[in-house]
């Protein structure tokens, strides 16, 4: 379910203001029976400033952007970690995850690495097994981040069938050469700049402390 945009009450402010302000002034016009040249200098100016609410009200409508519509991802609350990951892994992968979905719009991420699913976190989906696809091999080729602002408008976000079905907006970010961090969020072009900046370098710290840990890594199970 879509949430409502919380600013649109004050978008519409000025224009409700400004409208009201107009009524107000004609009616007391009208009902008026003797125009006095002070009330008549008083209704020019309430009448500028109506119309200078309403032309606010109207520039905002067009300048302001609205926020994203945000869902509700279909999926189960969960936090899964393989089995037999050393402690220093497990502990990392814990820091970094809590970190992303609490300081970012992130609702659903998963680390894949080596072939295997090392954590699942947030809003999970159904199928558990990450089977990489044609954005997430270039991701792995290219070493280079995907963001996929608007899930829905690109044919090729079927791979992502193990993020939540209704995922919004997606983040394909390399671990080192082995892996990606995979993250969801609810609302379509919801990332900023920060956001990418704050995921690469976490994606960064995970890869430094994975590449550590490798052989450990191939015996893991989720």
């Amino acid at each position: 379910m879509a949430k409502p945009d919380q600013n649109s009450v004050l978008r519409q402010l000025p224009l409700v203001v400004g409208g009201l302000g107009g009524v107000l002034l004609l009616s007391n016009r009208l009902l008026t029976p003797q125009l006095t040249d002070s009330q008549a200098r008083a209704d020019a100016l309430g009448v500028i400033l109506s119309a200078v609410l309403v032309l606010t009200g109207l520039l905002w409508q067009q300048v302001q952007p609205r926020q994203p519509e945000a869902v509700d991802l279909i999926g189960e609350q969960g936090f899964e970690l393989a089995a037999e990951l050393p402690e220093e892994v497990k502990t990392e992968l814990a820091w970094a995850s809590h970190l992303l979905l609490m300081n970012t719009v992130t609702r659903s991420l998963i680390v894949w690495y080596q072939g295997k699913v090392l954590l699942r976190r947030g809003i999970l989906g159904t199928n558990q097994e990450v089977k990489p696809g044609a954005i997430l091999q270039r991701v792995l080729e290219q070493g280079k981040p995907i963001y996929l602002v608007n899930l829905k408008l690109y044919p090729g976000s079927i791979e992502f069938d193990y993020l939540p079905e209704n995922t919004q907006g997606l983040i394909c970010q390399p671990i080192g050469n082995q892996g990606a961090l995979i993250l969801g969020a609810n609302a379509p072009r919801s990332y900023t700049k920060q956001d990418e900046n704050w995921i690469e370098g976490i994606a960064d710290k995970i890869a430094n402390t994975l590449s550590r840990y490798a052989d450990d890594i191939a015996l893991a199970e989720i």
